[in-house]
C-alpha cells in the first residue's frame, strides 16, 4: 500500500489544458448573468486521480467552482455527455444533498472545444488506498474506521436509489423500460469498436448469454452507474455518512441492483486472490472494509431488495469494465491522452473477462 495520499489538486497535465482566456470570459459573462461578482484572474488546477473526464477547479480568488468535460480526442457514442450530468445536478441536489450542485452548461466549442459543466466546488477526502489523515487512522484506535467508511458509502446509494424521480424532476432523465436489455446491446457495440483479436470472441459470446440471461427488473430509480468508493467524499473527521457522490455522466432511470453490481465490482474481499480482482483501487483490500457479503445485506436491509439474481448483475459490470478499459487503452495507444495511466489499462479486460466467466459460472 502506498506511504503518501493521493494530491487532490495538481497542475494541468500536459495536453489537457484549457483554454484560460477563453473560459474566463464565458464564466465572467455566465455568471455575472447569475449576479456573480468576479474578481480577479482564473487560476486553475486539475483534479488529477479520475480516469475519464478531465475536471478542473477554476478559481477567482475566493471563488471557486469545478469544470469538467469529456477526455480529448474520440469518445464512444453516448459517454462523457456533460448534458446529461448538468441535467442531474442542477435538479437532483434539492433532494439528495449528496450530489453538487451544477450552475452552468456550455454547448458552444468554441469555448473548450466540447460540451462542459460547472458546478460547485466542496471541500473534503476521498478514499483512495490509504486512510486520508483527515479522516482518521486505524493506527490511532478506530479499528472500524474501515467498516465505518464502507457501511456509510452503501447508505449513500440507498439513499439514492430512494429519491422521488418525479419530486426531483428527473422523469425525463431516462427509459427505464427495456434498460438492461439496452445497457448490454449498447456495451457490445462499444466492444465492437474497441475490440482485439484476442477477446473479441469470448467478450461477444458473454455478452450474448448475458443478454439471453436478463433478469426482471424491479421498480425503476435513479442511477448514477458508475458508484463507488472513491466516487465519494467525506467530511473530515466524519466517516460515517459521505457528503458528495462525484461523476454524473452515466446517470438515468433503471435497475437498482445495476448499481450495486458496479459497486461490488469495485470492493475488496478477503476471499480474492491476484489476478482475479474486482477492479478496485489497489490497498483497498487492506483497509478493514465490509465484505461484498456485508456490503449486498447492507443494501438489501436498507432497501428491501430482492439479491436472488444478483451474480447476473456482478458478470454485467464486471463485463462493462472490461469494454471501459479496453476503451482508455486505446485513447493512450491513439495518442488522445497523456496519463500514464491509461498504457496500464490494457492488462485489465483479460483479467476482468475471466472474473465475469467465473461468476456466471459460479451461479449456474
Amino acid at each position: 500500500m502506498t506511504t503518501t495520499e493521493r494530491r487532490e489538486l495538481a497542475p494541468v497535465r500536459p495536453g489537457e489544458e484549457l483554454d484560460r482566456d477563453a473560459l474566463a470570459a464565458w464564466l465572467r459573462a455566465e455568471l455575472s448573468g447569475l449576479g456573480v461578482q468576479v474578481e480577479g484572474a482564473l487560476e486553475l488546477a486539475q483534479f488529477p486521480n479520475g480516469h475519464a473526464n478531465l475536471t478542473y477547479l477554476a478559481s477567482f480568488g475566493e471563488l471557486r467552482l469545478v469544470v469538467r468535460r469529456p477526455p480529448m480526442g474520440r469518445i464512444a457514442p453516448g459517454a462523457h455527455d456533460m448534458k446529461r450530468e448538468h441535467k442531474v445536478l442542477s435538479r437532483l441536489w434539492r433532494l439528495f444533498d449528496r450530489a453538487p450542485r451544477a450552475y452552468l452548461l456550455c454547448t458552444d466549442h468554441a469555448v473548450l472545444g466540447a460540451d462542459f459543466l460547472v458546478s460547485e466546488y466542496r471541500p473534503g477526502v476521498v478514499v483512495w488506498d490509504r486512510w486520508p489523515a483527515a479522516l482518521g487512522s486505524q493506527e490511532s484506535g478506530n479499528e472500524q474506521l474501515g467498516r465505518r467508511v464502507g457501511f456509510a458509502t452503501v447508505d449513500a446509494l440507498a439513499d439514492l436509489h430512494a429519491v422521488d424521480i418525479a419530486a426531483a424532476g428527473l422523469e425525463d432523465l431516462g427509459r427505464p423500460e427495456g434498460y438492461l436489455a439496452r445497457q448490454v446491446d449498447g456495451w457490445i457495440r462499444r466492444w465492437e469498436l474497441v475490440t482485439t483479436a484476442e477477446l473479441d470472441a469470448r467478450m461477444t459470446a458473454l455478452g450474448n448469454e448475458l443478454r439471453a440471461t436478463l433478469p426482471e427488473s424491479p421498480a425503476p430509480v435513479v442511477l448514477h452507474n458508475d458508484f463507488k468508493i472513491d466516487n465519494c467524499q467525506f467530511a473530515p473527521g466524519r466517516p460515517d455518512r459521505v457528503t458528495s457522490v462525484f461523476d454524473w455522466d452515466m446517470a438515468t432511470l433503471g435497475d437498482p441492483l445495476a448499481d450495486l453490481g458496479m459497486l461490488l465490482n469495485y470492493w475488496p474481499d478477503p476471499s480474492d486472490v491476484d489476478g482475479e480482482r474486482p477492479q478496485h483501487v489497489p490497498g483497498l483490500e487492506s483497509m478493514g472494509l465490509p465484505t461484498r457479503a456485508e456490503v449486498a445485506a447492507r443494501y438489501a436491509e436498507r432497501t428491501g431488495a430482492d439479491l436472488s439474481r444478483i451474480a447476473w448483475y456482478e458478470a454485467f459490470c464486471c463485463w462493462k469494465i472490461a469494454v471501459v478499459c479496453q476503451q482508455l487503452s486505446i485513447r493512450w495507444l491513439r495518442g488522445e491522452s497523456t496519463d500514464p495511466r491509461m498504457a496500464a489499462q490494457a492488462a485489465n479486460p483479460p483479467r476482468l473477462l475471466r472474473r465475469a466467466e467465473q461468476i456466471l459460472r459460479a451461479a449456474s
